[in-house]
């Protein structure tokens, strides 16, 4: 790391304490930037470095809700709306007991940069609850969602901040939000929320835009190598809407997805898993993916191992962040891995990513490849704020187009520093730029 941005690395990790995957987070970045700054020295005379840092805002709040049986449960929700200078905050919230501050940072931090290669006019920001959607009725997840946005319904609106969903926060999430946001403010403001159903306001193509611009990305990179994913073995983490997405785009486009996971396990099926009925499974009976193989004929289940124990040519980590770490990498590597598109946030470990890229094998990190949810999110922006609505096909096509972007300009930022192939370092110089450009140009803010 370039000298003088390890002396505010250091800074920064001294300031936010016990916060892991911030720190890795803004370490990752930070590895990339020396150049940038050698071209640009006006960039370490603004002290943009630290000014990105720093969110413009973080807000903790109490969420008080009662359960089934009555009894009062408290939980914490936090939004860190951490950089305006491209945009409103645009970011999802996340649902889970891992959430605490930390988490949200680096969350919020990585969407800076993300939201800047997509060319769409957002800020980033993050937010969420340690509160765990799963098990709970539909009745306790109502009133959740209404507790919670009680408190955030203050700070958000279609020109300050735009949440989305992210991990336990779905449809039906976004439904009890925006609900309770229209009761509170008494106004249809379609714009506050992404990710909203088709018949008030949602896009067409959301659901699907994260799993889908991953592979979209992954194969404007196997082009690259004269390759592409026909024919392809691919093995997916997690089995989530990200992951379900990605299995159903590489199927279409080819490739043969072998293996997908939950918390308790993963399956094989090598003759490539029926997304049919892993969506019948997961997204209408909330059921396990030991369920599927009880359902189909051939296919393994492997209770509480690592789905990165299966060959793979092309690796999509869709799960949760540092999944993946550099035992894993060196597996799959020796067994004949050509690329890794990040379907997840920060799913691969440094070390991890230092195999991959050692390796020579293909690597796409988060902020670039599954940069196509947040693309779409501002898309339903777009519709909203026009009062319009697009077709699945014109939408999907915008989508696509918008993944094509952020691989050629991660690609050529990438050749234009000197390291051809290198799409960690194109994704972070590309957005940082652009982020950095807007903050000097407004001032010390």
């Amino acid at each position: 790391m370039d000298a003088r941005l390890e002396a505010i690395r250091d800074t920064v990790l001294a300031r936010n304490p016990g916060e892991a995957e911030f720190h890795q987070a803004v370490t990752e970045v930070f590895e990339s930037l020396g150049p940038v700054h050698d071209r640009h020295p006006e960039f370490l005379e603004g002290a943009v470095l630290e000014r990105l840092c720093e969110p413009e805002r973080q807000i903790i709040f109490r969420v008080p809700w009662t359960d089934d049986s009555g009894r009062v449960q408290i939980n914490r929700g936090f939004r860190v709306e951490f950089n305006s200078a491209l945009g409103p905050y645009k970011g999802g919230l996340r649902f889970h007991p891992s959430v605490y501050l930390g988490i949200v940072k680096f969350l919020g931090f990585e969407q800076i940069f993300k939201n800047a290669l997509t060319g769409m006019p957002i800020g980033g920001g993050k937010g969420g609850s340690d509160f765990d959607p799963r098990g709970r009725s539909d009745a306790e997840v109502m009133r959740f969602c209404q507790s919670f946005m009680t408190e955030l319904y203050r700070h958000i609106g279609e020109y300050t901040d735009v949440p989305a969903g992210d991990i336990g926060v779905g449809g039906r999430e976004i439904g009890y939000l925006f609900g309770q946001y229209k009761r509170i403010t008494n106004r249809y403001e379609s714009g506050v929320l992404t990710g909203k159903g088709i018949s008030w306001g949602g896009s067409l193509v959301r659901p699907e835009a994260t799993g889908f611009g991953t592979v979209i990305f992954i194969e404007e990179m196997l082009k690259t190598r004269g390759s592409s994913f026909d024919g392809q073995r691919v093995v997916v983490s997690g089995s989530g809407n990200v992951a379900t997405n990605a299995v159903a785009k590489a199927q279409a486009l080819g490739a043969t997805v072998v293996a997908c996971s939950d918390s308790s396990g993963y399956i094989v099926d090598e003759a490539g898993i029926d997304v049919a009925l892993l969506r019948q499974i997961k997204e209408v009976e909330r059921g396990r993916l030991k369920d599927y193989s009880l359902r189909r004929s051939g296919v393994a289940y492997v209770e509480a191992g690592s789905v990165w124990d299966v060959d793979a040519t092309v690796a999509l980590p869709c799960a949760t962040q540092n999944e993946l770490d550099g035992g894993a990498a060196a597996r799959l590597v020796r067994n004949g891995l050509l690329a890794v598109g990040e379907g997840a946030n920060m799913p691969s470990t440094r070390e991890a990513v230092a195999v991959f890229q050692d390796a020579g094998v293909l690597f796409a990190p988060g902020k670039a490849a599954n940069a196509g949810g947040v693309a779409t999110s501002a898309l339903e922006m777009q519709q909203n704020a026009s009062r319009d609505s697009w077709s699945f096909e014109h939408t999907e096509q915008r989508l696509t187009d918008i993944m094509v972007g952020i691989h050629d300009l991660c690609a050529q930022t990438a050749d234009e520093y000197g390291e051809p192939g290198n799409y960690v370092l194109g994704a972070n110089i590309g957005g940082f730029v652009k982020v950095a450009d807007a903050m000097l140009a407004q001032g010390l803010i």
